[in-house]
């Protein structure tokens, strides 16, 4: 039986290609599009949206779960923190993409979750995960020595900022080196005239035009730099890793599962 699945954000971007992914996947039917409550796009048709094939279904702005597999969801904080909530009543696995969660937010969600099988990520692309492996590396060899910083690009239209990609490089490079992100992490030099300090993180933000995601960490040394990269030219990518994500979840008890554990990285 196909894989039914309620995606959320029909009016952003990753919702969207989300969507196209579900209508296009063989084994799986999207049952539910969802826009935010009194969104222009409530009431349309999301073959006319999305101009891919998906008869007689419109956009809704509220999350019905009855018939759903699953569901997928790229939001803000707020929304995904309510369709958290309509999942863990439902008894329903949710993919989560939305990033930007306040620490009290974060907290609240995974009080949501706690009873649900879900999968969490900062970025669902094959790509993003492989280099966090490869970063993990990096940092046990090199970090004690390097230099590190790490600079993402983004749409204008991008409000989080750093990425939460950007955040879970660091994360990665912060756990291999056993100390804490908040501890070593530097998101703005601006306000002292100082050397760099030894240990420390790095952040640098660009927002321009309609770049899809790209990342970049540089480990700097002494006679020597090394980069990892991740350019991303379609969101096909991620919506691609969220529809494999939720597949996984199908079937999976209550728990919390890595995009490490959907790819057999774990």
């Amino acid at each position: 039986m196909a894989l039914r699945v309620a995606v959320t954000g029909a009016s952003g971007r990753m919702g969207q290609a989300v969507a196209r992914a579900v209508i296009a996947d063989d084994a799986a039917e999207l049952v539910a599009f969802v826009a935010r409550p009194g969104s222009a796009l409530v009431g349309t048709e999301v073959t006319a949206l999305l101009g891919a094939d998906a008869p007689g279904l419109l956009i809704s702005e509220t999350l019905v779960l009855e018939g759903v597999d699953v569901v997928v969801d790229f939001t803000l904080p707020e929304s995904t923190l309510h369709t958290a909530k309509l999942c863990a009543t439902a008894g329903i696995p949710v993919v989560i993409g939305t990033t930007g969660f306040s620490g009290e937010e974060l907290s609240s969600l995974e009080r949501s979750l706690s009873s649900l099988a879900f999968c969490r990520a900062a970025n669902f692309s094959t790509g993003v995960n492989l280099a966090y492996r490869l970063l993990t590396i990096a940092a046990e060899v090199m970090g004690g020595d390097a230099d590190i910083e790490i600079h993402e690009a983004h749409h204008k239209h991008k409000i989080d900022a750093p990425s939460g990609t950007a955040l879970a490089m660091g994360q990665v490079i912060a756990d291999a080196m056993g100390t804490s992100l908040d501890e070593v992490a530097r998101h703005d030099r601006s306000s002292q005239r100082a050397a760099r300090e030894p240990g420390s993180i790095g952040f640098s933000v660009t927002r321009a035009g309609d770049i899809v995601g790209e990342h970049t960490v540089m480990f700097g040394t002494e006679g020597e730099r090394l980069e990892v990269t991740h350019k991303a030219s379609s969101r096909h990518a991620f919506a691609a890793g969220a529809l494999r994500a939720a597949h996984f979840l199908r079937d999976k008890p209550a728990g919390s599962y890595s995009m490490a554990d959907v790819l057999g990285l774990s």
